[in-house]
């Protein structure tokens, strides 16, 4: 009779799984309260202490560390000297391993929890037997997933002997056990407030495959590090499938409107970083707003609002030929409006961080791991460092500025008024390009830029951007300020009757 032990913490479809191999004469061997689940569902089963001869003890944390246990999973079939050491010690095969782990990660996320109630979600026997059975999979079927109930099950049924299938099961196990441990490493690391540990194990899980990478020619996939959390928990209510392009760009324009908090907030994304950004009193007006500053580069882009979508603002969008819009919610009308568009991808929910999330950049051959930029972006590090101060108004237009310029690609300038962008240039290598950029992006689109404000990411390293911003009749900037020619750089604002001020923050985004 062939043997299975059942052993589980989530005991969703165990029931109809551990009939199924009752009704084909398997014997199941089970612990604590899986047992107990299947002696009370009317399923015979033989618990675990009655093979190792040994009670449970140290309440539940030794039942099935044993070598009646593990002998019974190592054992080779094809070896007779292994076959014999079993049979001389009374130790039967086992044939199947169905275990899941205590929930450690959901209790470690509980809030208030206490260290040592993390500590007993620790699954010690789980991942033992997990393994002896997985190394053994030429023998041994080993069952980690719910999911695979169904699967192992028509196996059984159908006498079919599937090395290849065991295998892939094998495999699971130890993609399971690898992001358990990396949960617990990390937790003992969250403990010691250290976060950057030795070693960094990302236990990350594939949301989905996908068409292909940023070319045709490119396969790809996204993993999530827990599924639901993240672009992961949104949800996609019309559109075709999401490509790896449109995820990069979601999460661009996703980081646009994080900087403004609770305002209602509009970005129109390309290649990740924005083409037009706004705030305004409603979504339509923050969408219009920040589809004037550059119209001809929104036409296939990503859109992300910070506010729910009415049918007025779907109706603005509809218009526009778009990859994909973003928001917190959707109306009805809007759903529907935007459900016109077969192609366009319509997204919903808020793609929230998790605490103390890290920020990574790949590099050949590994990762670049840094803390996140600050959540809230505000004016209370600023310095005036010219004769003149910004006025009320100025600095509104700044605050929107230096908000604004977080999200672009560095080397970056932002032309802004009214609580909009009006010019953005990005990704140039010298930062008076970036300026010069800004302000011919602004003039194409029909803006006039006397009187903007100007918000740069990182320091003026030469005077000549303070000039080229004059020269577009910019009235006030905001900059981290920290060059060597900072001097140099006040004294130009100064000529120019240009308030400036100092943030002493860089906002770099490579």
């Amino acid at each position: 009779m062939p043997r299975a032990l059942l052993s589980v913490s989530d005991k969703s479809g165990l029931l109809d799984f551990a009939r199924g191999l009752h009704d084909l004469k398997w014997e199941l061997l089970s612990t604590g309260g899986t047992a107990r689940a299947l002696r009370d569902a009317g399923i015979p089963v033989r618990d675990v202490s009655d093979v190792t001869k040994f009670p449970e003890m140290l309440d539940g944390r030794v039942k099935t560390l044993h070598p009646a246990v593990h002998g019974g999973l190592l054992a080779r079939r094809d070896l007779p000297e292994h076959m014999a050491a079993i049979a001389e010690h009374d130790i039967e095969p086992i044939d199947l391993v169905v275990v899941n782990l205590y929930p450690f990660s959901q209790t470690a996320a509980r809030k208030d929890v206490k260290p040592e109630d993390v500590i007993e979600q620790i699954d010690i026997g789980g991942p033992s037997m997990l393994r002896s059975a997985a190394k053994n999979f030429a023998a041994v079927t080993t069952v980690v997933d719910p999911a695979d109930y169904t699967p192992v099950l028509a196996k059984l049924v159908a006498k079919e002997d599937d090395l290849d299938f065991r295998r892939q099961l094998a495999a699971k196990v130890f993609e399971h056990t690898a992001a358990y441990d990396s949960a617990i490493a990390a937790w003992f690391a969250g403990e010691r407030k250290e976060t950057f540990p030795d070693r960094i194990c990302l236990p990350l899980e594939k949301a989905q495959t996908l068409r292909y990478g940023e070319n045709p020619g490119q396969a790809a996939a996204f993993y999530v590090e827990r599924k639901g959390s993240g672009l992961a928990g949104i949800t996609q209510r019309g559109g075709k499938e999401l490509s790896f392009n449109n995820l990069l760009d979601l999460e661009g324009a996703l980081l646009a409107t994080d900087s403004f908090g609770d305002d209602v907030c509009c970005a129109i994304v390309k290649h990740t970083t924005p083409c037009g950004l706004a705030t305004g009193a409603t979504a339509i007006e923050a969408y219009q707003k920040a589809l004037a500053c550059d119209p001809l580069s929104a036409f296939g882009s990503v859109i992300s609002f910070s506010t729910p979508v009415d049918d007025a603002a779907a109706e603005a969008v509809s218009s526009l030929f778009v990859e994909c819009v973003v928001a917190p919610s959707f109306s009805v009308g809007a759903l529907e409006i935007l459900g016109r568009k077969k192609n366009l991808r319509v997204l919903e929910g808020r793609a929230k961080w998790a605490p103390n999330a890290l920020d990574y950049k790949r590099v050949r051959g590994g990762l670049l791991v840094q803390q996140r930029p600050p959540a809230v972006i505000d004016d209370r590090s600023w310095t005036v460092v010219t004769k003149r101060s910004p006025t009320s108004a100025e600095l509104t237009d700044l605050l929107f500025a230096w908000r604004a310029v977080a999200s672009v690609k560095s080397n970056a300038i932002v032309l802004a008024r009214d609580g909009a962008t009006i010019g953005i240039g990005a990704g140039q290598m010298s930062r008076v390009d970036a300026a010069f950029l800004a302000a011919h992006k602004a003039t194409t689109a029909g803006h006039v830029t006397t009187a903007s404000a100007l918000g740069s990411d990182a320091f003026f390293p030469f005077r000549d951007g303070v000039d080229q911003a004059a020269e577009a009749g910019v009235r006030s900037i905001v900059q981290p300020g920290g060059s060597v020619r900072d001097a140099e750089v006040i004294a130009a604002a100064d000529e120019h009757d240009i308030a400036m001020v100092f943030t002493g923050v860089r906002l770099f985004r490579h």
